[in-house]
């Protein structure tokens, strides 16, 4: 929604209705405060790591990195998700990296792939934890959003938020991207900064890609190698990974932004030049293994996240832990 970025007379005109939104949220947060509503708490830590705004900030390479830097202290990390997007028949249910992306929804699975890590998925964050805990051996559950799901009490609360777009306009939803206002950044743990550093940044976190893999193949390119290519994202921000590749030198024939969590299809990659490389997330690809082309490459990024404070979220986490061993 480009009115969400500016105080436009659309943004003013729906303002009532972010009122009446504010007040639902306000009073149901208040009727947990109060116990008036059950909320569940783990046996072990949890770890939220979520956004204020709706869409696109960046919040899977959080979790990913979050994963691994927990692991290599010698936690073992579990994650949980709503599955968003996912068909399951039953659940909570249990996600490998050999999952299937329609039933499991592709950011699980994708994180599965690149953590090794157990995740579960249930629209019941509660049920999830209980499957990993029954399932697996777990120190830590980090859930991936959730941060206005206070069913579910935390121990550490982790934003990230895209640098340049930010809050938006800075109003709640409808008339802006905000599912809480700005004051609720105080409260939080930390707030990491999607590719450059803003006024609200404890940590700045980029996405460094480096080569390409083919779909098929399984071979790995150079980015460099790529003079011109078609562009697909079926994100929550595709222009961010157009412009990360053009700023490779990689010239952009045609590009295509796809709904976040887009079901695939051949039929929509039929128009494409068969003749040119076409290049998307690792996120699209999980869910275009069983019908890609040889001309089709997906582009992994890895995740570097500077800054002190997020040494040292990792250290109180780690800490928090070892209380509970």
């Amino acid at each position: 929604m480009q009115f969400w970025y500016s105080r436009s007379w659309i943004a003013w005109l729906l303002c009532p209705f972010s009122l009446l939104f504010w007040l639902i949220t306000t009073v149901r947060r208040a009727l947990f405060r109060l116990n008036l509503l059950k909320s569940y708490r783990a046996s072990i830590p949890v770890v939220i790591v979520g956004n204020l705004s709706v869409g696109g900030n960046g919040k899977t390479p959080a979790v990913i990195w979050l994963v691994q830097e927990l692991t290599k202290c010698g936690l073992n990390v579990g994650v949980i998700s709503r599955g968003y997007g996912s068909k399951a028949k039953n659940y909570p249910l249990l996600i490998t990296p050999t999952s299937d992306p329609i039933e499991a929804g592709d950011e699980p699975v994708l994180i599965a792939a690149r953590t090794q890590a157990p995740v579960c998925i249930s629209p019941n964050r509660q049920q999830a934890i209980e499957c990993l805990l029954q399932h697996t051996k777990c120190d830590v559950i980090i859930s991936d959003d959730g941060l206005q799901h206070y069913k579910l009490q935390r121990d550490f609360e982790l934003v990230i938020m895209d640098a340049k777009r930010g809050l938006g306009n800075g109003f709640l939803l409808p008339a802006g991207p905000l599912r809480e206002l700005p004051s609720r950044l105080k409260n939080v743990d930390i707030i990491i900064t999607n590719g450059s550093e803003n006024q609200y940044s404890d940590a700045v976190m980029t996405l460094k890609p480096q080569y390409a893999v083919n779909l098929v193949t399984k071979a790995q390119r150079p980015l460099n190698e790529f003079s011109q290519a078609t562009a697909i994202a079926g994100i929550g921000n595709p222009p961010r990974f157009f412009t990360m590749l053009q700023q490779h030198g990689i010239q952009l024939m045609e590009t295509q932004a796809f709904q976040d969590h887009q079901s695939f299809s051949p039929e929509l990659f039929a128009k494409f030049d068969k003749n040119r490389p076409l290049l998307m997330t690792e996120k699209d690809a999980v869910k275009c293994m069983t019908f890609a082309e040889e001309h089709w490459w997906y582009v992994p990024v890895t995740t570097e996240i500077q800054g002190e404070k997020a040494q040292q979220f990792i250290q109180k986490i780690v800490q928090k832990c070892g209380q509970k061993m």
